[in-house]
């Protein structure tokens, strides 16, 4: 499996020939805007082009080849911005130092900003902060950010990642400059994924499937090991309503630790997805009989995963509560 970089490491990007080049006419018309929310589906590369915009308002060399916004890899503001030592950068995220996640981005670090945006850039043309992502912030911190933008700081700029800018307050919304990444080609990311992962096509093109055009999410689907995630969910889809018990058992036994609460949350999420396909290709087919059953069941199940979570249920006997609800809908 490839190992997936973290956004401030990633250069080569795909894809990325219009936002790219809304950002550098910005810059040359010398209208770049106080505000970006860059938005699109998770894993499709938001916050990697956040940081490939800071890079280039840091100043770092452009590298042309990879990209009209791109900037050299070996450049030495390309290096701090990758070490977190470039004094003109502020990162709002929900990680800590040592990678684990908080529940959201606390309000008193949002609460910064004026601070950081109050002094004048160092050794680059523009101080630039990173929220990655807006998502993960509480009301209290969204209105931090907000007096932040009524005031637009000189030579600054906020980069916002959202995955669902809907969710985010109007007021918010209303101060940026929205900017959309577009997911992949699914043939195109299935090409890509088999290029970096060498699955073969058949692999690739499920994972591709899965990402929904997003290549970030394509590799980390990867290494936590969705495809076997996947067979796992279609064998219980097709072995219904007669399952194997000892397969059961074992799948269960493989909920236990942190590691079986990813592969739970996998599972989880491959059994909706498959179901809401079936129920697709059943509906467009004409055959109506039972989709009420299994509408059912796909609620039940995704109210179930998360519940498992949040509330953290034993895992084997939800997916034993799965397998009946399943069972029903199949019969």
């Amino acid at each position: 499996m490839s190992e997936v970089p973290h956004p401030r490491d990633s250069f080569a990007l795909t894809g990325m020939e219009k936002p790219d080049q809304a950002v550098v006419e910005a810059l040359s018309r010398g209208r770049m805007h106080h505000a970006w929310l860059i938005t699109g589906p998770e894993g499709v590369g938001k916050a990697s082009f956040a940081y490939r915009v800071a890079r280039r308002l840091l100043g770092a060399a452009p590298d042309p080849e990879q990209g009209p916004l791109a900037s050299k890899q070996d450049d030495s503001v390309s290096r701090r911005v990758s070490a977190r030592s470039h004094g003109d950068l502020m990162v709002l995220e929900r990680a800590t130092d040592d990678g684990k996640p908080r529940k959201n981005i606390p309000v008193d670090e949002v609460r910064a900003l004026p601070a950081f945006f109050g002094q004048s850039p160092a050794d680059a043309p523009y101080r630039v902060a990173i929220i990655d992502a807006a998502d993960d912030m509480n009301v209290n911190a969204a209105n931090a950010v907000l007096k932040t933008l009524e005031e637009p700081p000189e030579r600054g700029v906020l980069l916002l990642v959202s995955h669902s800018p809907g969710r985010l307050l109007p007021t918010l919304r209303s101060r940026c400059r929205t900017l959309a990444i577009p997911p992949m080609d699914q043939g195109a990311l299935a090409a890509e994924i088999d290029a970096r992962l060498d699955l073969g096509a058949e692999d690739s093109a499920r994972l591709a499937q899965m990402a929904r055009g997003g290549l970030g999410r394509a590799l980390t689907l990867a290494d936590a090991g969705a495809l076997g995630a996947d067979d796992a969910a279609r064998g219980l889809l097709t072995g219904l309503p007669k399952l194997d018990e000892a397969a059961l058992l074992a799948l269960s036994d493989s909920f236990r630790g942190p590691e079986g609460a990813a592969r739970f949350a996998l599972v989880f999420e491959r059994l909706n997805d498959q179901i809401h396909a079936m129920a697709v290709r059943d509906s467009e087919a004409g055959r109506g009989q039972g989709l009420d059953r299994w509408a059912q069941a796909w609620s039940i199940l995704n109210q179930l995963a998360a519940d498992t979570e949040a509330l953290n249920l034993d895992r084997a006997d939800a997916l034993w509560t799965a397998v009946a609800q399943l069972r029903a809908a199949a019969a």
